[in-house]
């Protein structure tokens, strides 16, 4: 296994029982991964967590898996992608099972930062801001969004994480950019009054 063995040659002998391979296909694949997950949450802790779950996820279902591409990169951030969607579904549930169940209505889920320095909160608000505008995206536009620009995946393989055509991606990604600049520029403008 060297620097030269392809994501889908690893995967095979990850198939194999090597978690060795694995292994490395983590080494590889761990950073950007980490990186579309706290994009997807604004949160380090969360982004953290996520990616811990999302390679747990790979390893478990790597014999249902053929990868398609020499790249195991579009399907770990589509992993990615539905594991944090899943975990923003539970959080949802627990707050409102914890609003039910104290009647209070304040943010029961606010992170307690004291553990935190000061550069990653001011990251966190930053990314939550950013994220703020991504979320008011079209769903098709923000996926492809995510993929491409925030998490720098090619469109080709943006196009195979998403099941479209590459030119979908390109449309996609433009109009998406178009809008973030719609939605951005009032803020902006607000700022300086």
């Amino acid at each position: 296994m060297t620097g030269t063995t392809t994501d889908r040659e690893l995967w095979d002998e990850a198939l194999a029982g090597s978690p060795a391979a694995f292994g490395l296909l983590f080494d590889r694949h761990a950073r950007a991964v980490y990186n579309h997950c706290f994009r997807l949450t604004a949160s380090w802790s969360e982004a953290e967590d996520l990616t811990q779950v999302t390679f747990l996820t790979a390893w478990r279902r790597r014999a249902q898996i053929r990868l398609e591409r020499d790249s195991a990169l579009p399907w770990l951030l589509t992993v990615a992608t539905n594991v944090a969607r899943t975990h923003a579904r539970s959080l949802r549930r627990r707050f409102a099972l914890l609003t039910r169940a104290t009647g209070r209505h304040d943010d029961l889920r606010a992170a307690d930062h004291a553990e935190e320095v000061a550069e990653r909160v001011d990251a966190e608000r930053r990314m939550a801001a950013l994220l703020g505008d991504v979320g008011r995206l079209p769903r098709a536009e923000r996926e492809a969004f995510a993929l491409v620009v925030l998490s720098q995946v090619s469109y080709a393989d943006a196009a195979g994480a998403l099941g479209i055509a590459e030119a979908s991606v390109r449309s996609r990604v433009s109009r998406a950019r178009g809008r973030l600049t719609r939605l951005t520029v009032p803020t902006d403008a607000s700022r300086e009054q």
